[in-house]
């Protein structure tokens, strides 16, 4: 993707300078502007890239802390499964000698 948007950048930015080499030398001016409409481009598409990377690196944070929320809320309820059995052991002690 980087290289694409390398040569469209370098292509627009040919485009550019071969529409300027066409201009009449009576609007020298106007000769210049498509020159100058290359750079906000290719500035554009550096940021574009750069925005594209934060997204990509928050994404990934976002997966992590979602990772490690799943990890603690198994943890929590294999703990809590495990309480409950102990409660469970413990109710059948209770209810044994009762029944005795």
């Amino acid at each position: 993707m980087k290289k694409l948007s390398a040569l469209a950048a370098a292509l627009f930015a040919a485009a550019a300078l071969n529409a300027a080499a066409q201009a009449p030398a009576a609007a020298p001016a106007k000769a210049a502007e498509p020159v100058k409409a290359a750079a906000p481009a290719a500035a554009k598409a550096e940021e574009k890239k750069e925005a594209k990377k934060e997204m990509k690196a928050e994404k990934k944070e976002a997966k992590a802390e979602m990772a490690e929320a799943k990890k603690e809320a198994k943890a929590e309820m294999k703990e809590a499964k495990k309480e409950a059995k102990k409660e469970i052991k413990e109710e059948k002690k209770a209810d044994a000698p009762a029944k005795k």
